[in-house]
């Protein structure tokens, strides 16, 4: 069953009661909560998402609550909860579901070392899957947003997951998150893209959510090919460039991007080096969406 089978009222009982245990990728995560925001964020970007039955194993609990002080009242907060921890400072109740998508993020990032883990949106068509690695600001999930409305299948805005056995890509998809300008920017470029309400004055600015299509969750188990590295940087009014990047520079710009390289020791530095060998470089400027997912389609695969 999934997430969309539930009327609104039932998805806000279960998830006050008991919870829900969602289905996202190779991980089940445990999410319960009173509030009425989240709950509302999860019916729309989560509707295709299956509801995992409830066994009592979830790879992460996670609550998304209250303090239960003054603040109840006055400049209203939110907590985030991770098997019955508080890993984080409070932040106002409106930025309640983004919270749960950051804390999920952290989850991943801070725990799933059976992965190779690097901050960089992953996006598949044809059997070669593109990673993209990037800071904040570097337009990142606005391109990933952009390429996933553009027949692309959407792995993960946020972190690529390397299986150890294969090199693989396993699929993390979640809602890509958008910020400020990029929102509207994506409102534009694809007016029937599905996005959460925004919600203003948080650490990052203006954020909102957009839905991942329902053909990137139909396929949430399917690993991925990987095939090309791009860093990508939005730059106001410059001309479309993709340009080759030597595959040395290449592998410490994805050192620079990973969670748990370090921490994996030998296997880490041979994982990103055949990663790095399997994929063509590039560095890619761009100002232009319908160029720049232009210039995607156009991406050849490497040999094998």
């Amino acid at each position: 069953m999934n997430v969309s089978a539930l009327t609104p009222s039932e998805l806000r009982s279960r998830l006050k009661e008991a919870g829900i245990f969602l289905q996202i990728g190779a991980f089940v995560i445990h999410v319960k909560t009173s509030i009425r925001s989240v709950a509302e964020g999860i019916g729309l970007l989560y509707a295709d998402y299956p509801l995992a039955e409830d066994v009592g194993f979830a790879d992460f609990h996670v609550r998304l609550i209250s303090p239960g002080n003054l603040r109840r009242w006055f400049r209203p907060q939110v907590l985030f909860s991770f098997d019955g921890r508080i890993p984080f400072k409070p932040l106002p109740l409106d930025q309640a579901f983004p919270m749960l998508e950051w804390g999920m993020n952290w989850c991943v990032s801070g725990h799933a070392h059976q992965y190779l883990i690097l901050h960089a949106a992953v996006m598949e068509k044809q059997g070669g899957s593109v990673i993209m690695p990037a800071p904040p600001g570097a337009g990142k999930s606005t391109l990933c947003a952009a390429l996933v409305n553009r027949e692309w299948r959407l792995l993960s805005d946020e972190l690529a997951l390397i299986d150890k056995a294969d090199n693989a890509l396993v699929p993390l998809c979640r809602p890509v998150s958008l910020k400020n300008e990029s929102i509207h920017v994506i409102r534009k470029f694809e007016p029937d893209a599905v996005l959460g309400r925004e919600v203003r004055d948080t650490m990052k600015g203006t954020v909102a959510h957009m839905k991942p299509p329902a053909e990137s969750v139909a396929q949430r188990h399917v690993t991925a090919r990987p095939a090309w590295i791009v860093f990508p940087k939005y730059q106001p009014g410059a001309p479309t460039r993709l340009e080759p990047q030597p595959k040395a520079r290449a592998f410490m710009h994805m050192v620079e991007s990973a969670f748990n390289y370090s921490l994996l020791g030998p296997q880490g530095f041979q994982m990103m080096a055949n990663l790095v060998d399997a994929c063509d470089c590039y560095e890619f400027t761009y100002s232009n969406l319908d160029e720049a997912v232009a210039v995607f389609a156009d991406l050849k695969l490497p040999a094998p």
